[in-house]
């Protein structure tokens, strides 16, 4: 057979359903054996946008989302999405052309060494220079890029390697079972949990699996333990739940780092340093911090753990659970009980603020009252997601997919089209700011192509919102932040898709609730006012929680 086809075959082998991305003349022979295999492909207008949509089906399923680019500027314009799969721990292939590697009859025409390139963005990069090494490869790539920590891997397969002919076969999955905790580890977390007066569970991004989940809830409610989420912990236990403590969007400050200071044992489930620190670690405090992840703990300045139970996060969380007796020690929850009733009145202020723009509040709320339970919102990067993160409450997990790790603008929108395609029966939202939205704007057209059913919001403030606001703080005066947007309703028109405008702030609720009764791509024009920014995010918060 056909390399390519042998290729295909191999990637069918590993369950790929859709391929994301745009093809070029040195993945011929790749795209008609896609086209011959059962594989999907979804051909999107930027090749960052694939890496997102195939980064985002990596996030949903833990299976590997594979992305499909030429050679060269194709290729280089992986290297975002490269670094958002591999920050955010997302499983993830890229599959790049190259020009013929035994015989050049162009010179270096378009060439870059783009295994070189994603070498340092990536856990496995490899060129393949024969039709006997695809097998292997490709059974590598998806092994590594699935086991703990997931994250993006890249196969460059060469124009003249793609047409050979030989024989071969894909290489079939190993079974493999992930290595648990050592048993004295987790006994002496048990103690330092069982002797503590104030423990508080925190679960971040790395207990977002499925199985995780499922053992997290069971181990928060018999014992009453508080908890709190970073922003990519969102969801996995709901936030609704009596104990939920809060989410530490903000550095410090906040409600839930009152609670944090006043816990004398924090129980870690999967954090990763990637993200922003939830809390800070101070030598000088008497605080037992519990490391609980599929890997030991990356010290900093402010995280060195105490103590670490290094295995599988749910069977470590499941054989934690089995030995605590909650009646057999003397914890002591008032403390997060008293915080938790003010941090849910302070949630609430703003709720029907009828101001317009949209104060943000008002715009989160509206969003949360519309969303059924199992909706998805799918954040880009801006200003309103430190508001999304702190003030809407996911109820499910992977039902808030934010970016807290690279942090990118421009993802919002294709995570939001891959996640409809992986879930067609769920509505879905992209939250996008005006910035954000026009880095990757093209692919509304993409959306209808698909004939998705998608509700895309701009929050619009004609600048970008975020660096205004820290520009602000560091009393800069205003440069370089204002933009000028086109008719967002026209512009949506004109790729096929459904163009709406809030004009005042009881229209937006209603409106998406129309727009998810209609099939169909909308784009809602949805103006927000981000003055009240300095007032509630830093002075207004800081001095509230204090009083506690």
């Amino acid at each position: 057979m056909k390399a390519s086809d042998l290729f295909v075959k191999a990637l069918e082998a590993e369950g790929v359903e859709y391929v994301f991305g745009i093809p070029g003349e040195e993945n011929l022979d790749l795209l008609e054996s896609l086209r011959r295999s059962k594989i999907r492909l979804i051909v999107t207008r930027h090749e960052q946008a694939a890496g997102f949509m195939a980064a985002t089906y990596g996030r949903l399923t833990g299976r590997t989302g594979v992305c499909l680019a030429t050679l060269g500027p194709g290729a280089t314009n992986f290297v975002t999405a490269a670094a958002y799969a591999q920050l955010g721990g997302m499983p993830m292939l890229m599959v790049t052309g190259q020009k013929p590697i035994k015989t050049s009859k162009q010179g270096h025409f378009q060439i870059v060494d783009v295994v070189r390139m994603m070498e340092p963005l990536t856990k496995y990069a490899r060129q393949i220079v024969s039709i006997g090494n695809i097998p292997a490869l490709v059974r590598e790539a998806f092994r590594q890029a699935e086991q703990e920590r997931p994250g993006a891997v890249h196969l460059e397969l060469p124009e003249d390697v793609a047409d050979e002919e030989g024989d071969g076969k894909p290489i079939p999955k190993s079974y493999s079972r992930r290595p648990i905790a050592e048993e004295k580890a987790v006994a002496h977390a048990v103690a330092a949990i069982c002797t503590a007066r104030h423990p508080l569970l925190m679960i971040g991004a790395g207990g977002n699996r499925k199985t995780t989940r499922d053992v997290l809830r069971e181990f928060v409610d018999p014992p009453g333990i508080p908890f709190f989420t970073p922003p990519m912990g969102k969801g996995v236990i709901d936030e609704s739940h009596p104990l939920w403590l809060g989410n530490a969007t903000l550095s410090d400050g906040d409600f839930v780092h009152r609670a944090i200071e006043h816990a004398d044992c924090i129980i870690n489930v999967g954090h990763d340093v990637i993200e922003k620190p939830p809390f800070f670690m101070r030598s000088a405090e008497e605080k037992t911090v519990i490391h609980v992840n599929f890997l030991g703990a990356e010290v900093d300045p402010v995280y060195f753990p105490q103590i670490e139970v290094v295995g599988d996060i749910a069977n470590a969380v499941w054989q934690l659970k089995e030995r605590l007796k909650p009646r057999e020690h003397a914890w002591d929850f008032a403390r997060f009980a008293e915080i938790k009733r003010h941090f849910d009145a302070h949630l609430a202020k703003g709720q029907h603020d009828s101001r317009f723009p949209l104060y943000p509040v008002r715009l989160v709320h509206d969003v949360y009252q519309a969303m059924p339970e199992d909706g998805i919102l799918c954040l880009d990067n801006g200003m309103y997601k430190i508001w999304f993160a702190r003030y809407y409450r996911a109820r499910e997990p992977n039902s808030v997919l934010l970016d807290n790790a690279l942090a990118s603008m421009g993802a919002g929108l294709p995570s939001a089209i891959a996640t409809k395609i992986v879930h067609p029966e769920r509505k879905v939202v992209a939250v996008c700011g005006d910035g954000g939205f026009m880095m990757n704007s093209q692919e509304v057209e993409t959306a209808v192509r698909l004939k998705l059913d998608l509700v895309v919001l701009i929050l619009r403030d004609d600048a970008f919102g975020m660096i205004r606001w820290k520009q602000e703080n560091m009393n800069f005066p205003d440069y370089g932040m204002t933009l000028q947007n086109p008719d967002f309703v026209e512009y949506a028109q004109s790729y096929g898709a459904h163009g709406h405008r809030v004009s005042e702030a009881d229209q937006l609720k209603p409106l998406i609730e129309q727009c998810f009764a209609t099939p169909g791509v909308h784009v809602i024009d949805v103006p927000v006012d981000y003055s009240d920014n300095e007032r509630v995010l830093n002075r207004e918060i800081k001095r509230l929680s204090a009083q506690i």
